[in-house]
């Protein structure tokens, strides 16, 4: 039983009770665009071409339209029309190529392009595109956007440009966000990377711009991360980085103390990514495995050093990121201090492991910013995995990183996990308490949307029960706002409530006379991945499954002789030791214990 068709069984089933649960016979179109794209990936591998070319999309006949219409004088209205329709359908930002657009497969491969058969698109000569160019900013602005340009070549034999559109948010509640997990082993310099993208100043080497991340004293002092730090970085209309105003000398008490606070980067950007920089150490692993299953990342950023290659924990977190089937881009840091021979090892074991039957990805090395733009929009879809190669130092390769993490596609923009139009859920990932206004919880919008004054219920407690209260504010990225939707991760203030009366993997729902039924008891069918030796009856193990964190038991098995080993398969019931909780059929499932990881969805509730 490979892992990858078990995979693609847990996708199947969480797809299928999705469809069930929001209504709709799974036979509608609504779940229907999967199966079409698990097909697609069939047909792409049985071809042996995993690159994979975008299919024809009807952009491409839009843009060109759009195109034709600008340099004819007299559809300019018409045009106009039509890049507004494109910006405002693709939620405020929008891709524009100009002239003809090289072969995903030859361009990935890293080959010259300019001899490549296979192009897309009208070619333009250089002057029309520069015509072209300046058309389009001067539609944008009228529609009170910005154009930036990512890349153009006017010199070579198909001249072409590829510009960003952006319309600026209407509101701090609809900026949209990209969440983006930093995972790695210990040394492999994840927050000096951040600390760089975040904060603008170069590192001197000697971890100067990791200090501004930290949290705690002993982390200063042994430079490890022990806690789930957050980091945001936003993006202006124009595309340009928010920072702080630091000049590059600055000392690290400095970087420390001037950094522009979250609020502030809200109202400047129109874009933001979001980094939970997640532990390194062995250690920390259970916290970096929460991080990784309640933060619903829409991608998972590996750094490696390439002092030391992918050694240690960098491994297990690939693979916890494969079993939740969360894109993986890879990050080579330390290129300034490694001598060529060792990087050249390094790299050539990550494309190794990347591209072994465990993984199946297509490894992409972006080295020019055309790369960077065209991988951003379809390496989750074809099971690519970027691969950037930077120095925080010479700040080297960053350019291509800020261009990618700019380009993201958002996570609200995923509609078949997040939906607006089902009742509300929301499942608490952290909990505080505020002087002078008390709990607070933190969390995702996982369905419906949520507004200040709402009566909700919250639960379920020790006995299975919810109890209800009031929104009494919420903010978002330490900005308040008064309403969210789905996909959107807030911050609720509760009206009444006590601290210990909350605590991670409770949901929140609306208030109804029938409030959501908590199980003790599940059925699931499991894969186990890695165990030394034998599971039975009354094994247990810590279960994580979405933001619900508990010690489970095993109470039954359908195997024959009632033990699994690695690489088994069964259809197991559990039972949750302390509490009960709230999950759903359909979820997916990680256990461990120690070393042992079990991979898994929820297939009925008992």
């Amino acid at each position: 039983m490979s892992l990858k068709s078990f995979q693609s069984e847990i996708q199947e089933i969480h797809a299928r009770e999705l469809a069930r649960q929001r209504g709709q016979p799974s036979g509608t179109p609504a779940s229907a665009p999967r199966n079409i794209h698990s097909k697609k990936i069939q047909i792409l591998e049985e071809s042996n071409n995993i690159v994979g070319e975008p299919p024809p999309s009807g952009d491409v006949g839009v843009e060109d339209e759009v195109e034709a219409a600008l340099l004819s004088i007299h559809d300019y209205d018409r045009a106009r029309t039509s890049v507004a329709q494109l910006i405002t359908g693709s939620k405020g930002e929008y891709i524009f190529r100009i002239g003809c657009r090289p072969p995903h497969a030859s361009l990935f491969l890293g080959e010259s392009v300019d001899n490549a058969t296979g192009w897309l698109g009208v070619p333009r000569t250089g002057v029309e595109v520069a015509s072209l160019q300046s058309s389009v900013k001067r539609v944008v602005e009228e529609l009170g956007g910005k154009t930036s340009v990512l890349f153009e070549t006017i010199d070579d034999h198909h001249p072409r440009a590829t510009l960003l559109l952006r319309l600026p948010p209407p509101s701090i509640e609809l900026v949209p966000e990209v969440r983006c997990a930093v995972v790695g082993n210990v040394d492999s310099g994840k927050s000096t990377t951040l600390g760089v993208l975040t904060r603008g100043p170069l590192d001197d080497g000697r971890g100067r711009a990791r200090v501004a991340l930290f949290r705690h004293k002993h982390e200063i002092e042994t430079g490890r991360t022990s806690s789930v730090g957050m980091e945001i970085l936003g993006f202006s209309t124009a595309g340009i980085p928010v920072l702080p105003n630091i000049l590059p000398s600055a000392d690290a008490d400095v970087i420390r103390r001037d950094k522009l606070g979250w609020d502030e980067i809200s109202a400047k950007s129109a874009k933001i990514v979001s980094f939970s920089d997640l532990a390194g150490h062995e250690r920390y692993l259970k916290t970096t495995l929460y991080g990784l299953t309640s933060g619903a990342p829409s991608c998972v950023i590996l750094m490696v050093g390439a002092n030391a290659g992918l050694i240690g924990m960098s491994k297990e977190h690939l693979a916890i990121a494969l079993a939740l089937s969360v894109p993986v881009v890879v990050c080579i840091t330390k290129i300034d201090m490694t001598p060529p021979n060792i990087l050249n090892e390094t790299t050539k074991q990550v494309v190794k492991i990347l591209k072994s039957p465990g993984c199946r990805k297509t490894p992409v090395f972006v080295n020019s910013m055309e790369v960077a733009v065209e991988s951003s929009q379809t390496f989750a879809q074809h099971k690519l995995c970027p691969i950037f190669r930077v120095s925080n130092v010479t700040g080297e390769g960053l350019d291509y990183f800020r261009t990618f993490l700019n380009l993201l596609p958002s996570s609200e923009a995923d509609t078949e996990t997040f939906t607006v139009d089902q009742p509300l859920e929301y499942s608490v990932t952290d909990v505080w308490s505020v002087p002078y206004v008390g709990t607070v919880v933190n969390g995702i919008l996982n369905s419906g949307s949520i507004k200040t004054g709402d009566s909700v219920l919250f639960g379920p407690d020790s006995n299975g029960h919810f109890q209800s209260t009031i929104v009494r504010s919420m903010q978002r990225k330490r900005a308040d706002v008064v309403t969210a939707e789905a996909g959107q991760c807030v911050a609720l203030a509760l009206k009444r409530v006590k601290r210990a009366a909350v605590r991670k993997g409770m949901v929140i729902v609306h208030k109804t006379d029938t409030p959501p039924k908590a199980v003790r008891q599940f059925e699931g069918q499991v894969l186990i991945l890695y165990h030394n030796t034998t599971m039975q009856r009354n094994y247990q193990a810590m279960l994580h499954c979405g933001a619900v964190r508990q010690t489970v038991r095993i109470i039954s098995m359908d195997n024959p002789e009632g033990i699994l080993r690695t690489g088994d398969r069964a259809t197991v019931q559990f039972e949750f030791i302390t509490q009960p909780e709230f999950v759903k059929v359909g979820m997916k499932l990680l256990f461990r214990e120690g070393k042992t990881k079990g991979l898994g969805v929820i297939t009925r509730l008992l």
